[in-house]
């Protein structure tokens, strides 16, 4: 592990003792210390990614002031033909699948087809989980702990392909063969999970989970 993967580390588990200890804090005391913690957490973030502390403020509150690691689920949408639906990011122009964070009140499949429709204006139903992923053992670049809920989605309508209502967060959608992935210019945190979505597709094995750092990777349930 690199030094900035070291400090993001850090960095997160200060973010998360500080965000528990603000919404348990009794009294300004005790607010001030874990603000405190808070802001050291920042720093680090700052240093581990070469950016400026400024530019974590906006998402204080949203983002860093959150227990816990967050929450997003991807949709695998692989047709009978054995196809899968990508997008291309607008952030890193990287092909990935369709997903986001997940939101209060749905359940993490439904959270899942309502992020496929959105930004691919395909509807789809999930059918099976492939795997909960760690950010850190799957290859994804943030510098937040994240936990990937994939699931393998059968599209139900894709007549509107392209059409999503998040159209702003994509710069192409397209079906992709099987074979042509080699040739994709995949974004890292895919390319580790799309041939568990495909081993899934294939022979419904189980779901992928991921045992510990020290594990080295995702194992089979």
């Amino acid at each position: 592990m690199n030094v900035s993967a070291r400090l993001s580390g850090i960095a997160d588990r200060l973010r998360d003792t500080a965000a528990f200890g603000l919404r348990f804090a009794k009294g300004s005391h005790e607010q001030e210390r874990f603000r405190a913690v808070q802001d050291m957490a920042i720093e680090l973030f700052a240093l581990a990614t070469d950016s400026a502390v400024e530019a974590f403020e906006p998402i204080r509150r949203s983002v860093l002031s959150r227990p816990t690691p967050f929450v997003a689920g991807d949709a695998a949408i692989i047709d009978d033909a054995g196809r899968i639906l990508l997008i291309q990011r607008t952030d890193n122009h990287k092909w990935a699948m369709p997903g986001g964070a997940l939101e209060v009140g749905e359940t993490a499949a439904s959270g899942v087809e309502r992020e496929a429709l959105e930004e691919t204006g395909v509807c789809c139903r999930a059918t099976a989980l492939v795997g909960i992923h760690d950010s850190r053992l799957c290859g994804t670049p943030t510098p937040f702990q994240l936990y990937h809920l994939l699931f393998l989605c059968q599209p139900t309508d894709d007549t509107t392909i392209g059409n999503g209502s998040h159209r702003h967060e994509v710069l192409d959608v397209r079906w992709f063969e099987r074979a042509e992935l080699t040739t994709v210019d995949l974004d890292p945190g895919h390319a580790a999970r799309i041939p568990e979505a495909y081993r899934v597709w294939s022979d419904g094995g189980p779901a992928y989970f991921d045992r510990s750092a020290a594990a080295g990777g995702p194992t089979p349930a």
